[in-house]
């Protein structure tokens, strides 16, 4: 359950992305904000007949804890996790080449959903917010030519589901109904609102 954060006094409004993900890291100074990074080592393994969405969740959440506990108080951490999921079948990082183009054919030429768990935590507050936000993605057919060229170029070996929206992955997508930043790891209009909320906002343009 989402806990409403309090905030320790005196608090410091320094903001730190508790992921070494340069996606979510570019998406974020896109939008303005200043932070820091200092990415967390947590187990990402799911629990036994635990749904994605509490998956993602539980570890966006975890990563925050772990970043926010070597933080000075006040210090606001950015935890995030996502999952690509087709037929109850959660599909995470391949762990090769062969791997990541099998699975890219197997997402090929249906639609999956990609869910990305977020969280929120105050260093010195045993607390956390956030939440999951869920996009749908169209995939076209993919030769298996195609799905090893990709899989040979490495974009795609650390990217759940093994393709990049924001890179040349992209053109394997169709269409995407959703936040494409979920798609890519961080739903950016619900962050924006949850910094806002903790009194952090854009300090470029």
């Amino acid at each position: 359950m989402t806990t409403s954060l309090e905030e320790p006094t005196p608090a410091s409004h320094k903001l730190v992305l508790g992921s070494g993900s340069p996606r979510r890291r570019l998406l974020l100074s896109m939008a303005g904000y200043e932070f820091d990074v200092v990415a967390s080592n947590i187990d990402e393994t799911q629990r036994d007949g635990e749904p994605p969405e509490e998956f993602v969740k539980r570890v966006a959440g975890e990563k925050a804890t772990a970043v926010a506990q070597t933080q000075t108080s006040g210090t606001r951490v950015l935890g995030f996790d996502t999952s690509v999921v087709l037929d109850e079948r959660v599909f995470g990082k391949p762990v090769d080449e062969a791997d990541a183009a099998d699975m890219l054919l197997t997402l090929a030429g249906r639609t999956h959903t990609v869910y990305t768990g977020y969280a929120l935590v105050i260093a010195g507050v045993p607390a956390e917010e956030g939440g999951v936000d869920a996009a749908r993605v169209t995939m076209r057919q993919v030769s298996a030519t195609e799905a090893a060229a990709y899989a040979a170029t490495g974009e795609p070996l650390d990217k759940a589901g093994a393709y990049a929206l924001q890179g040349s992955g992209k053109e394997f997508v169709d269409h995407v109904e959703g936040l494409r930043s979920t798609v890519i790891g961080l739903p950016l209009d619900h962050i924006v609102e949850l910094l806002l909320r903790h009194g952090i906002v854009p300090t470029r343009g």
